[in-house]
């Protein structure tokens, strides 16, 4: 792993090749992927041919070779264009992540070679019954011969019905208890899964509805990790990624609102008194407050980004950032929604409107609700502080 680009494919920047899928694929897209609840399926095949989809993995393995301060700074740029898409792709970047750490080297061939070309990938996690504790199951494997069968509900799985390998969490074939936990790679394509419908308030086009599996076979070579290693992937291998990528896009979602307020209100004009909204003293205090906010997260981020790289290289838990990572995630998801607010109070009816301010205003709203919910998730940071434990896997607990 690096924390520099590696030459790739021509003389072109990977950050280069990333801005130009933005700016002609990601946001050109994006409006009407929300409003039919289209999935981005152009629009991901863009970042796989950038070579992004494989950000984090191995040049050997068709990767970029590129660290975490670079997926962060990619989920961010695309998030200002497209929550959507950048849920999707933090999704992506996350399952192939766990691979990289703990997946084998016939694995990694498999399934994240391809992630350089059609190849899409997820995480296969909550389920309803545990509601956004997502890292609880009631699921669990069964035994057939040396392989296993899935039974399972999970209840919300970004690009349910579309991506190409699930990572499946559920409980082992022989759990003790909730903390009794294995991961598998699941083929999206095989028999027994059934995705359901999406019809949601925001980030309509990320397709994070249910999926069921029905007696749906996983060989024991498609075992991620050891029977009950589980936790140790949720803590080291899931979360870190996971939580570093949703702040980067909801800190993209915060930057890309508040640009699209700033243009509106500096360039629209009052002919009754001769005026642009961005003259209007009112305006400004609205515009300068997000600002604030919006400015607070990009070093946070990088910082963060950093830090997990350092362990990464060291071969030490990412773990030890779990709620500072918490943290981010909270503060980001707060400021996309302050910042979608004040962008929608500054212009008005042009805001809205269905555009990109009224959609950003609705995609802010999934921040909070995501796993873990800023509610739960502020229970997390304050019983961090008081050095009480989390609980996550007893009956009861949160």
């Amino acid at each position: 792993m690096a924390s520099t680009a590696v030459a790739y494919e021509n003389d072109a920047h990977p950050y280069d090749r990333l801005q130009a899928v933005i700016d002609t694929t990601v946001r050109t897209h994006a409006e009407r992927n929300d409003r039919e609840s289209r999935f981005p399926t152009e629009t991901i095949a863009a970042l796989a041919g950038s070579g992004w989809t494989g950000v984090l993995n191995a040049p050997h393995h068709g990767g970029l070779g590129l660290g975490l301060v670079d997926f962060a700074e990619a989920a961010y740029r695309i998030g200002q264009a497209d929550a959507s898409t950048g849920l999707i792709y933090v999704m992506h970047v996350g399952a192939a992540q766990t691979i990289n750490l703990y997946g084998t080297d016939d694995q990694k061939e498999r399934w994240l070679r391809d992630s350089r070309g059609a190849a899409l990938g997820t995480y296969s996690c909550s389920e309803r019954a545990s509601g956004g504790h997502w890292w609880f199951n009631f699921s669990q494997a069964g035994r057939d011969g040396p392989d296993y069968v899935i039974n399972a509900e999970k209840s919300f799985t970004t690009s349910a019905g579309h991506a190409d390998f699930y990572i499946l969490q559920t409980r082992s074939p022989d759990a003790k208890d909730q903390g009794d936990i294995t991961f598998f790679i699941v083929d999206g394509k095989a028999p027994g899964i059934t995705p359901g419908p999406w019809t949601a308030l925001g980030v309509r086009a990320n397709h994070s509805g249910a999926l069921r599996y029905e007696g749906v076979t996983v060989q024991a070579r498609d075992r991620l990790g050891t029977e009950n290693q589980g936790k140790e992937i949720i803590y080291n291998g899931l979360s870190p990624v996971y939580l570093i990528g949703l702040g980067s896009v909801w800190e993209g979602v915060a930057r890309g609102v508040l640009d699209k307020a700033i243009a509106h209100t500096q360039g629209f004009v009052h002919k009754d008194k001769n005026k642009s909204l961005s003259e209007y003293q009112a305006i400004r205090q609205e515009i300068a407050a997000a600002k604030v906010l919006v400015e607070s997260l990009g070093p946070w981020r990088r910082h963060l980004a950093t830090q997990l790289d350092a362990l990464w290289r060291a071969g030490k838990p990412q773990s030890e950032l779990l709620i500072a990572l918490t943290e981010f995630k909270v503060h980001a998801a707060e400021v996309a929604n302050k910042a979608a607010a004040a962008a929608l109070t500054v212009t008005g009816g042009y805001g809205y409107g269905a555009g990109p301010i009224e959609r950003a205003f609705r995609d802010a709203r999934a921040a909070i609700a995501m796993g873990p919910s800023n509610v739960l998730a502020r229970d997390w940071i304050g019983k961090a502080v008081f050095g009480q434990p989390l609980e996550l896997f007893y009956e009861g607990g949160e």
